[in-house]
């Protein structure tokens, strides 16, 4: 156990875990014999056939409250999220059934076979692709995060902290496989004017929703997105494309994605200007704040969950930057008067979730359990308290603070800043 924590370093922990983890182990093999004694009984389902299967799979009818919670914002039934399960995931896939989704307008029903993408502006000749054009180039992609500007508002808005569970503090966040068309393949075959730097992304939803995007961005690891985990995108993911930005706010991967139209200078819409700018401690405006800074939260245990008896837990949660790969993971039980360092499961990839773990004994007492990730540029996350020092008080986007759980005498777990 490390000095001063209830952490216990993993290598001891799988050698002697299993007397840890259970206090009766020893009357075990005695009630197995009682058992055994018995008249054998076998349950139904090993005494008749089970049921076809599908031709799409769906999940075991035990799981079923395992879903995403969608509620409408603001009182708009058009302006909706869906925040992901991530107290019950585990690894850094999500399904695609349960990745969060963030709709200003709903989600349109668009056709395939006349969707098209228009690329125009500033470049040599205007280009138009429909889905199937677009099946039939070189693709690339890999596995990245996406999250909403706006996860863990709650944290950044309120001076107290909020009491809801884990799902809807840091459910606008999930990981998937993205593939597709490399955008700067589209650009050149489109030529682009020397003088071009921005391009402006638009959507087919009925808000019509548009983007000023970097052309630098698009030229380097910028995706048209046609799948996600191995199947063609679901609609509330953009079908049937999209554009992806790995390591950018998940407002600027643009769903149904209609029109590139490459300019000069940013369009200054109504997203970017209103909603997705911050407003800083001196008053001045952060716009165009794309990044996903560094961010880590432990998963479990976490708010919403109980702690029933004293003894092991294995500590576990996600960490990710939008900069690149998360290099180390320390966790604290103490309030952050003594970090340790988690282990990270692999693949630790860029821009991407990453798994951390480490068992902890909880002994009954009082214990505030944090999180902190640092990546491999050396950005670590704040503390709330600085967090909230360097913008306007009532900011609520790009929150990334150190998050805190405190558990009490008996093992109820609360958010705390």
């Amino acid at each position: 156990m490390t000095r001063n924590t209830g952490f216990l370093a993993r290598r001891d922990f799988l050698k002697t875990g299993a007397t840890l983890l259970t206090a009766g182990a020893a009357a075990a093999p005695a009630a197995l014999a009682a058992g055994a004694a018995k008249a054998r009984e076998f349950p139904d389902n090993m005494l008749y056939p089970g049921a076809e299967d599908e031709a799409y799979g769906s999940p075991s009818q035990h799981e079923s409250d395992v879903v995403r919670k969608i509620f409408p914002q603001h009182g708009q039934s058009t302006l909706t999220a869906s925040f992901s399960p991530l107290h019950v995931q585990k690894g850094i896939i999500t399904p695609s059934g349960l990745h969060f989704g963030a709709h200003h307008s709903g989600v349109p029903d668009v056709d395939p076979e006349t969707h098209e993408l228009i690329i125009h502006g500033m470049t040599e000749c205007a280009l138009k692709f429909k889905a199937s054009d677009l099946l039939r180039y070189p693709m690339t992609g890999g596995i990245n995060f996406l999250e909403c500007g706006g996860n863990t508002a709650p944290n950044g808005y309120h001076s107290d902290p909020q009491q809801m569970p884990l799902q809807y503090l840091y459910g606008l966040l999930s990981g998937s496989e993205w593939i597709g068309v490399p955008v700067k393949l589209l650009l050149q075959e489109a030529g682009i004017d020397p003088k071009a730097k921005w391009v402006i992304a638009v959507g087919a939803d009925a808000g019509g929703l548009a983007r000023s995007i970097p052309l630098a961005k698009l030229m380097d690891d910028a995706i048209i997105a046609l799948y996600q985990n191995g199947e063609r995108l679901r609609p509330a993911q953009g079908y049937p494309m999209r554009l992806f930005l790995p390591g950018w706010e998940g407002n600027t991967s643009v769903k149904w994605l209609h029109r590139l139209e490459v300019t000069d200078r940013p369009a200054y819409t109504r997203e970017e200007s209103r909603h997705y700018s911050e407003t800083l401690a001196d008053g001045s405006i952060e716009g165009f704040s794309m990044y996903m800074r560094t961010k880590s939260v432990i998963t479990s245990p976490a708010v919403g969950q109980t702690l029933h008896d004293k003894g092991y837990y294995q500590v576990t949660g996600l960490a990710w930057s939008g900069h690149g790969r998360i290099s180390k993971v320390e966790v604290s039980d103490n309030g952050g008067k003594t970090w340790v360092p988690a282990e990270l499961e692999g693949p630790v990839l860029s821009k991407a979730l990453t798994r951390f773990t480490l068992p902890w004994r909880w002994n009954g007492d009082p214990a505030r359990l944090q999180s902190r990730a640092t990546d491999e540029w050396g950005n670590t996350q704040p503390t709330h308290q600085e967090w909230k020092s360097r913008y306007l008080e009532g900011s609520r986007n790009h929150y990334n603070a150190i998050q805190a759980w405190q558990i009490d005498g008996q093992g109820a777990i609360a958010n705390v800043f």
